[in-house]
């Protein structure tokens, strides 16, 4: 993964979000069969799933807009059954849908999120002020918030949604519409708020952006998990991965290929190709295996699945094999 590198390590037991044996029907339809999930504090969590697999709905349940049909819920340090109030001063939800009033302008949204949080005139307006700035919103703020580009929206939306400064955020498909540059620029300000010690609960069609931002990614479909961990480990649950050497010199290449012969050729190439679940020990082990063969690879290349494998694989019925124990809560 390229870019969990902003949160520091979580403490093992520090819990921000936890649900177990979430349910939630509407009429003979199962959203929610019965799924389990820990979120430690200070990190990024991904729920990734098919449309209509139940993202936005375990979003409203978690941050306390819906009802679960059964489950325990901790959000916060709190039990959503006994104190649903203490979450919701805890936390922060930015949806699908802009909650930015065109009508009025910037800093008028601001200040209205800010009389909703009971925060006096004077803190509203200093709240107001840094979270304007921070989002580089500050030239816009006496504007009509309809004048805005979509990008600029969104941020508005999420400096909205940290009035009051909450711990933990959900965050529902953030950058849906938003060009490549918004969309970036938005991953940083996400990154810079778990950097601060902030929890981001993450629901996104964008495979990438859960590869680029997520410490840990839940696949959710038909109603239950179908496998969660890091990317790099829902990575390896995929077949098909393998390190690739490639040669310059076809006698070295003749004498790979002759003590390797389950590796694919490719003799124009001049290329082998090995299975690998690219894990350092396995890479290792290749490594260790030329150097005793006193083979000579120009060039070795690791090569895995991506997510979009990963989605398409967990989702659409693939055989998958059963995930390692590490990887599964």
């Amino acid at each position: 993964m390229t870019a969990t590198g902003t949160s520091s390590a979580p403490n093992a037991t520090a819990q921000a979000i936890t649900a177990t044996g979430l349910r939630k029907s509407y009429g003979d339809k199962v959203v929610l069969d019965g799924i389990d999930l820990a979120v430690p504090e200070g990190t990024i969590f991904s729920l990734l799933g098919p449309n209509g697999a139940g993202k936005t709905t375990a979003v409203k349940i978690l941050s306390t807009l819906i009802s679960a049909d059964a489950g325990g819920i901790r959000v916060g340090g709190h039990d959503l059954a006994a104190d649903p109030q203490a979450i919701r001063a805890a936390i922060g939800v930015t949806g699908q849908f802009s909650a930015v009033d065109g009508l009025i302008t910037g800093e008028e949204n601001m200040l209205l999120m800010a009389d909703l949080h009971h925060l006096s005139k004077s803190e509203g307006r200093r709240s107001a002020a840094e979270l304007l700035e921070r989002f580089d919103l500050v030239d816009a703020a006496k504007k009509p918030a309809s004048t805005y580009s979509g990008g600029m929206k969104r941020r508005l939306d999420l400096a909205m949604t940290l009035v009051g400064n909450p711990r933990i955020i959900f965050l529902d498909e953030p950058t849906t519409g938003l060009d490549p540059r918004s969309r970036h620029n938005m991953w940083q300000i996400i990154r810079e708020l778990v950097s601060d010690g902030v929890t981001v609960f993450l629901t996104t069609q964008y495979l990438e952006e859960a590869d680029e931002l997520a410490d840990r990614i839940a696949v959710l479909n038909d109603g239950r998990i179908a496998a969660e961990g890091s990317a790099e480990e829902l990575k390896r649950l995929i077949p098909g991965g393998h390190v690739r050497l490639r040669f310059t010199d076809p006698a070295a290449y003749q004498s790979a290929t002759s003590a390797l012969r389950e590796a694919a050729r490719d003799d124009e190439a001049l290329s082998l190709q090995i299975p690998s679940d690219g894990t350092q020990r396995e890479l290792r082990s290749i490594l260790d295996w030329l150097d005793t063969a006193g083979i000579e690879a120009d060039e070795l290349t690791v090569h895995t699945p991506d997510l979009n494998d990963v989605f398409f694989a967990l989702t659409g019925g693939a055989n998958v094999p059963n995930q390692p124990k590490k990887a599964v809560r």
